[in-house]
């Protein structure tokens, strides 16, 4: 699909060099991949925080009735 954007070439230009991507197309679609990644571990750590853990949970107690892995 092709896209006319107004990207800022100063900012354009200082992504290439420091990703070390050849071309401008390559240092944009990188962008957004990471972007989307960032994103969604962002969900994934936002939703790690509703959770609710027992404070008197004895992980060495649980440890110690599991037979060994083998």
């Amino acid at each position: 699909m092709a896209t006319n954007l107004g990207i800022d070439d100063k900012l354009l230009r200082k992504a290439v060099r420091v990703s070390g991507l050849r071309t401008k197309k390559a240092t944009v679609t990188v962008a957004l991949e990471e972007f989307i990644q960032r994103r969604e571990q962002r969900k994934i750590l936002d939703a790690l925080g509703t959770f609710e853990f027992r404070d008197d949970w004895d992980y060495k107690k649980d440890r110690r009735g599991r037979e060994p892995h083998r």
